[in-house]
């Protein structure tokens, strides 16, 4: 008896194993242009279902699709009713999964194809580079989940004449209610409602479960898939928090619809004489996970605004947000966690930005405790990004990378800040104060919102006027450096405050300097370790 059971959690765990490599190699392969195509295409609610069910179908799990949604509220990429269609649509794609173990699975003694493939995918993984090596990892993780199925198969049929499964019987309410929590427990333990499923698929293949049971086993796994969602809404900001809200209400009405009214029709059109009664068990398992998940899109959709409004006011807005993006639960798909580095990057940036031009316009000084809380969520970014794992997708490599010389010029930004009271020296000089103003007003030119850091036309516009405003201010160094000294001996000013004001002037030009490089860095489509190198002279 030992001996089957350690097959059985051979099966599971290899099969854990393959979707573990398969999904990962997938969102790596995918990559950045995933999270620029989920971004983009879910204008209305219909699309962004799709969003959801065709992200879910290429990375094989509802649960990396419900993590990048969250991820992608969070980052402020997708918005909370946007995320309502994604969510349902990964309910819908993750039903795949049953299909490919009631058609492959279990109907064909494919495991002599699993081995190869599995070799086949290491291979490639120690041998190639890039896309190639991570394609690797599916072909890899494809045959191991193969693999796994048929060790499940075999263990199942051992453990057929040996368990009597009588006592969990579906004759009343609460056996039935019984089934579902041990669903919905297994899932939660294998953490893979897929897993799960396909326990179920191939228990029902050997007979070792009924029809009705393994029906009342799924419901109960599908519910058990928003432990994971709830997990990473956790800490979260409330638009992250509603998108999770989402996964479970949906996931818990569609269950109680289909316990109260599917359950019934299937095992009806699966008697005798009837629509269902030709077809295999286990492709009626696959077809019930697919309806139910459809019947509850169909009972939610229309309602999506109705929902939007009571989610928001049963969870209400928090105003601190920006370390809330940084969870740690969004590290786990990889494009989504430099997202939502990128967001709060551009987000501190721009706050930095609106410091200095308080400053320069009306001499207001920021607060120290608002330097404090910004100290706090870079000590957090910077403990986030070296969570990051860069895959050996090379368009996401050069995305963190672009990053990490964003953050450069955050530090020397915030450096800057420690000076900014010469901002006030610089209000007392017209010519010095001549060449702030007109900083300002090529800065509010150009840029009045944080997003539009990420708009290129404008960046190179902005970087021309930078320029020329520094070599301006290069060409008249000497000149506006002869002003200052002429004001402090017309004024009888000190030695001490006469450094001050020169001090100042020199702030000045670093500062204006440090800004025309970093709109450089936004410019810049291709990037190399070398120039991050350059930046980290600065």
């Amino acid at each position: 008896m030992f001996d089957v059971f350690a097959q059985l959690c051979g099966g599971i765990g290899l099969f854990l194993l393959g979707m573990t490599l398969m999904t990962d190699g997938l969102k790596d392969i995918a990559g950045e242009s995933l999270r620029q195509w989920l971004g983009r295409f879910t204008g209305s609610p219909l699309k962004a279902m799709s969003s959801g069910i065709i992200f879910t179908l290429i990375v094989q799990s509802s649960t990396a699709t419900t993590l990048a949604t969250i991820g992608f509220v969070s980052a402020g990429i997708l918005t909370f009713a946007q995320s309502v269609g994604v969510i349902i649509g990964a309910n819908i794609g993750t039903t795949s999964t049953g299909w490919m173990v009631a058609l492959l699975g279990v109907k064909f003694s494919i495991g002599k194809f699993a081995l190869p493939l599995i070799a086949a995918g290491a291979l490639l993984k120690i041998l190639a580079q890039g896309r190639l090596a991570l394609t690797g990892l599916v072909i890899a993780g494809f045959g191991l989940i193969f693999f796994g199925i048929e060790l499940l198969q075999v263990a199942m049929s051992s453990l057929a004449n040996r368990i009597d499964l009588s006592i969990f019987s579906t004759q009343n309410f609460f056996s039935k209610l019984l089934l579902v929590l041990i669903g919905l427990v297994m899932t939660v333990i294998l953490q893979s409602s897929s897993a799960a499923i396909t326990t179920t698929i191939t228990a029902l293949a050997s007979q070792i479960i009924q029809l009705e049971q393994a029906l009342l086993l799924v419901i109960g796994q599908n519910i058990g898939t928003v432990a994971t969602a709830v997990l990473a809404a956790i800490g979260a900001n409330s638009n992250a928090q509603r998108t999770a809200a989402v996964h479970v209400i949906f996931n818990l009405s569609s269950a109680t619809f289909a316990f109260l009214v599917l359950i019934p029709l299937f095992l009806w059109l699966s008697h005798q004489g009837h629509l269902l009664a030709s077809w295999d068990s286990v492709v009626i398992v696959a077809a019930f996970h697919t309806a139910f998940s459809l019947c509850g899109a169909v009972l939610l959709m229309p309602f999506i605004e109705q929902f939007k409004h009571f989610l928001t006011w049963l969870i209400p807005t928090d105003e601190d947000s920006l370390i809330q993006s940084l969870d740690e639960s969004s590290l786990s798909v990889p494009a989504v966690a430099v997202a939502n580095a990128e967001h709060v990057i551009d987000q501190t940036i721009w706050q930095q930005y609106g410091w200095f031009i308080a400053a320069f316009k009306d001499g207001q000084m920021v607060a120290a405790n608002q330097l404090k809380q910004q100290d706090q969520l870079i000590v957090k970014l910077k403990q986030y990004l070296a969570q990051i794992t860069v895959s050996e997708n090379t368009e996401e490599q050069a995305h963190l990378l672009a990053l990490l010389r964003k953050v450069v010029y955050l530090n020397v930004f915030r450096s800057d800040l420690e000076q900014l009271s010469y901002s006030l020296d610089i209000r007392t000089q017209p010519a010095l104060y001549q060449v702030i103003l007109d900083f300002v007003e090529i800065f509010d030119n150009y840029w009045k919102e944080a997003s539009d850091l990420k708009d290129y036309d404008k960046t190179c516009m902005l970087q021309n006027e930078l320029i020329l405003l520094e070599q301006w201010t290069k060409q008249h160094h000497a000149e506006l450096r002869e002003k200052i000294n002429q004001y402090a001996s017309s004024n009888q000013l000190s030695a001490a405050r006469t450094l001050e004001l020169l001090a100042a002037h020199r702030w000045l030009d670093r500062f204006i300097s440090h800004s025309q490089r970093f709109v450089n860095v936004l410019s810049e489509n291709e990037l190399s370790t070398d120039q991050l190198t350059d930046d980290a002279h600065v």
